[in-house]
């Protein structure tokens, strides 16, 4: 699709700044009034005024594997924020095993050993994906407040792996005030420095040659840069919107995807607009983008195709509706509808289906993946364990 003309932008900049208004009027939540400005305040959510857009129910599983059978390659395994656990997802067929891990576990990585990372409201747990058995679970250093869930629960969030897979970071929520990063050493099993960064560390992301780690703070509208020898910081605001609406705006930065031909950090926004950051300068460029929602989970494929997860309008007639949208290295955008709101976003090894899962952190989420054939846009939808956010190829 063509880029927006001058006009249309202009229009697109009045509409964002009435959005914005509207949008820091429109964080609520379902406790009354006195709850709504306690989470507006603290928390600063992506909340939505809308009713949640009511899902499809998922296909029922398929049959479990066998308890002593090895996990086979090109599975996939989501982060079960609904359910304490991870499960095991058959591609054609659905759920076939799940693990216990820990309280709301939210993202995960993959090594090359077959060791999953989890990062829950508890601590870390570590899983062997081929014997499907959780081996270890390391707590965090921080006092991120009692063990619960939900969407401002304490505790791990983003998570990745270094290149040779020594250390595991964790972006660390910290309720009420800023994150940190924990990080781990892998073979020890146990945190060695705690780092801090942004508020609410939705996304963890490491340059290709493992020498830097990107953390996404939600709240404060950043990404930290921290040095993976010395865990010295920078901080690079990201906010092509402004951050008017403080902690209650809805447009904040969400997941970022290092781009590999030059490591800059890719994050989209809205729909609307792809901040490209240089982590080198912290210079930050824009470009436009198609969809018009409010974007979450972003993945890359191995040819260089970016693509971001649409989780809807932030107030009924004000955007579209969900979606996955698949951006060419040239700017070129296909964008694909979902039924009801999705969180994140994996890619098959061959790169021609994406897996996206139906946990959202807010409202409107269902217990399954969305598999959609990136040539064509047809999708299907698979069970798979309750509320999934993370989610890697196995």
């Amino acid at each position: 699709m063509n880029p927006r003309t001058p006009g249309a932008r202009a229009r697109t900049r009045t509409r964002v700044r009435t959005r914005t208004r509207a949008r820091a009027r429109a964080c609520t939540c379902r406790r009354g009034a006195l709850a709504v400005l306690a989470a507006v305040l603290l928390l600063g959510a992506c909340t939505r005024t809308a009713a949640p857009v009511p899902p499809a129910p998922a296909p029922s599983a398929s049959e479990p594997l066998p308890a002593t059978a090895p996990t086979p390659q090109g599975l996939l395994l989501t982060a079960d924020f609904g359910a304490d656990t991870v499960t095991f997802v058959d591609p054609q067929r659905g759920a076939v095993a799940s693990v216990t891990v820990g309280r709301a576990p939210y993202g995960l990585a993959v090594g090359a050993d077959g060791r999953a990372w989890v990062a829950t409201a508890e601590g870390v747990a570590v899983v062997d994906t081929l014997t499907r058995v959780r081996v270890a679970l390391i707590p965090y250093r921080t006092d991120t407040g009692p063990v619960t869930d939900g969407e401002y629960r304490g505790g791990g969030m983003g998570i990745a792996l270094s290149p040779d897979g020594a250390h595991a970071y964790a972006g660390v929520n910290v309720p009420g005030t800023t994150g940190v990063l924990e990080v781990l050493d892998t073979a020890r099993r146990e945190v060695t420095a705690v780092v801090p960064v942004g508020r609410r560390p939705f996304d963890v992301d490491v340059s290709p040659d493992g020498a830097e780690v990107y953390v996404t703070g939600h709240d404060s509208f950043d990404v930290t840069v921290v040095a993976a020898d010395s865990t010295s910081t920078r901080r690079i605001e990201v906010a092509p919107y402004g951050t008017e609406g403080g902690l209650g705006s809805w447009l904040k930065p969400h997941y970022a995807v290092v781009r590999p031909s030059d490591g800059k950090l890719l994050l989209p926004f809205e729909g609307e607009r792809l901040a490209v950051v240089d982590p080198r300068t912290g210079r930050t460029a824009i470009e436009p983008m198609t969809a018009d929602t409010h974007q979450h989970g972003a993945a890359l494929t191995p040819d260089g195709r970016l693509l971001a997860v649409g989780t809807g309008a932030v107030q009924p007639g004000d955007g579209k509706g969900p979606s996955l949208t698949v951006r060419s290295p040239d700017g070129a955008e296909r964008v694909y509808p979902l039924r009801g709101p999705h969180e994140d976003v994996a890619v098959s090894r061959d790169g021609r289906t994406a897996y996206v899962t139906g946990g959202y952190t807010r409202d409107g989420y269902w217990n399954g993946i969305t598999v959609v054939d990136l040539d064509t846009g047809a999708t299907r939808r698979l069970a798979a364990g309750a509320r999934p956010l993370g989610i890697a190829v196995l």
